[in-house]
């Protein structure tokens, strides 16, 4: 059991782990399935596992220092083995006062860096390439297309691609 604590701290120590995470990786090391779930236990009645938090400061992270979009940062605690509900749930108040219109300009701007955009995406590929690198980064359908009507006509024919958000 100490063992198992003691590896806890030293994964922790590196990375924040979300309790499914946590769990795998002390099965694989585990001789006794019952000390899993008792350092489980232990590590979450002391704070250093818990979901929730750590949900709110991933996607709070991943907006402010990459950019990203809402959907992506739902995909991503998601694969994180994070339970959906939570994960809306800060994905929700993590995008909840931002506008989206201004990082999608923003994230255009940064990844298109050096390039004039109303030039750029004259020509439909680049426009349709752009169209898939924000839907990639987690930017809704329709934000993008209304984001790139500004530096495009040929934006308003990009709907047809996709309606739904990636997964």
């Amino acid at each position: 059991m100490n063992g198992l604590l003691d590896y806890s701290a030293r994964v922790l120590a590196v990375r924040s782990q979300t309790t499914a995470e946590m769990r795998g990786k002390l099965l694989r090391r585990a001789a006794d399935r019952n000390d899993v779930d008792e350092a489980l236990r232990r590590l979450a009645e002391n704070g250093f596992l818990n979901d929730q938090k750590l949900a709110e400061s991933f996607a709070n992270w991943r907006r402010d220092n990459e950019g990203f979009g809402k959907h992506r940062v739902l995909r991503d605690l998601l694969a994180r083995r994070i339970a959906p509900e939570v994960a809306r749930k800060a994905a929700d108040s993590a995008y909840s006062a931002t506008d989206e219109n201004a990082m999608i300009r923003q994230y255009l701007e940064r990844k298109f860096r050096g390039k004039d955009l109303h030039e750029l995406l004259q020509e439909e590929k680049h426009l349709a390439s752009a169209y898939r690198r924000l839907r990639t980064a987690g930017f809704s359908s329709a934000g993008s297309i209304r984001v790139l009507k500004g530096y495009a006509s040929q934006a308003e024919d990009l709907g047809d691609l996709e309606e739904t958000p990636p997964e």
